[in-house]
């Protein structure tokens, strides 16, 4: 059989409740906090805004692999610009300018 019996003086039992007591509480406050609803709705934001961040990074690295593409396609290894891409693309946007101005005066008259 195990020795229950306790050697401690009665004002060290009651120290030892008092901690005891001292840490329960501060345990307590802790939970309430956590499960308080204004932390809920914080911690909640907090991730929607990380997730956030973490697309928009994703998407900022996309946009730029493919500008520095479309930038490979006009511009040679020495910066100058490949005449042979660009005269053809400025003919087209001219173009396409120039047509939907027609098409928007058209409406009017």
């Amino acid at each position: 059989m195990a020795d229950t019996s306790d050697t401690r003086t009665p004002a060290q039992i009651e120290a030892d409740i008092r901690r005891r007591r001292e840490v329960l509480a501060e345990t307590l406050d802790e939970i309430g906090m956590r499960v308080h609803p204004k932390t809920i709705v914080g911690d909640a934001r907090a991730k929607v805004a990380a997730n956030i961040d973490h697309t928009v990074g994703r998407a900022y690295v996309q946009v730029n692999r493919v500008v520095s593409e479309v930038r490979a396609q006009f511009v040679d290894e020495d910066g100058a610009p490949r005449l042979e891409r660009v005269v053809p693309v400025a003919l087209l946007a001219v173009g396409v300018v120039g047509l939907l101005t027609l098409g928007v005066r058209r409406r009017k008259g």
